[in-house]
């Protein structure tokens, strides 16, 4: 029951999973039965969009200017430098929402181009259902992996790679679904049992290569302050680790 709350609790997280719903209800009502078996490449598509995001867009190079550099603190920067902070657990509401809106009319829009018979109905079938359930599964093991409670197997295997990518090398390991580990290998992301014997912790682990004290790290963590509800000694305590 914590971890639904703290899930739904998200709004990113609820409207998500509202999509999902309705796209299902509406498959169940509307669609041909046919489309439901093309909810399985929504969900591969979603694996390789987890991926993609993390590495490319989440992890981009710190931004020189302010204003940039808060999106990304927002996005993701923020979570690895509080990293049992829940409200930093989720991806934003304005990256969720137009992810899955361009994402959705975008194929929607491609297919019926094409001529593609029932091309509203597999669009939903593959985006609203499987791409957003997928979403939904990473949303609940990344949560899991950050919290502190009793796991299932999967879970705590998920939590075993996902430690890997926070406090050994945050360029390693971008996947968190479980499953996506695959990905992670065949883009050379993985790190093998032999290398975890030798590979020394990367330095300034938590601020992703960034000095604790950078001034933008220091702004960032100020202005967000209240939002997620970081005290006064959290924030000076980031600013030395």
């Amino acid at each position: 029951m914590m971890r639904l709350r703290i899930m739904f609790s998200h709004a990113a997280v609820a409207i998500m999973a509202v999509a999902c719903g309705v796209g299902v209800i509406t498959l169940a009502i509307y669609a041909p039965v046919w489309v439901w078996a093309l909810v399985p490449l929504g969900v591969g598509a979603q694996m390789l969009n987890e991926y993609n995001l993390h590495r490319y867009v989440f992890h981009l190079p710190p931004p020189r200017q302010q204003w940039a550099f808060d999106l990304l603190y927002r996005a993701h920067y923020g979570h690895h430098d509080f990293p049992t902070n829940t409200k930093l657990f989720f991806v934003p509401v304005w990256i969720a929402l137009p992810m899955l809106a361009v994402n959705g009319l975008a194929l929607w829009g491609i297919l019926a181009l094409f001529g593609v018979e029932q091309a509203l109905w597999i669009a939903v079938a593959i985006v609203p259902v499987g791409a957003v359930l997928m979403f939904l599964v990473y949303e609940w093991f990344h949560m899991t992996a950050h919290l502190n409670l009793p796991k299932t197997r999967v879970e705590r295997y998920v939590t075993t790679l996902h430690n890997q990518h926070h406090f050994r090398d945050f360029s390693k390991w971008f996947h968190v679904s479980p499953g996506g580990e695959v990905i992670d290998r065949a883009m050379g992301t993985a790190i093998d049992r032999d290398a975890l014997k030798h590979q020394q912790r990367i330095e300034f682990i938590r601020t992703l290569g960034m000095r604790p004290n950078d001034p933008r790290l220091v702004a960032a963590r100020n202005r967000f302050a209240d939002e997620y509800n970081l005290s006064e000694a959290e924030i000076a305590r980031a600013a030395t680790v």
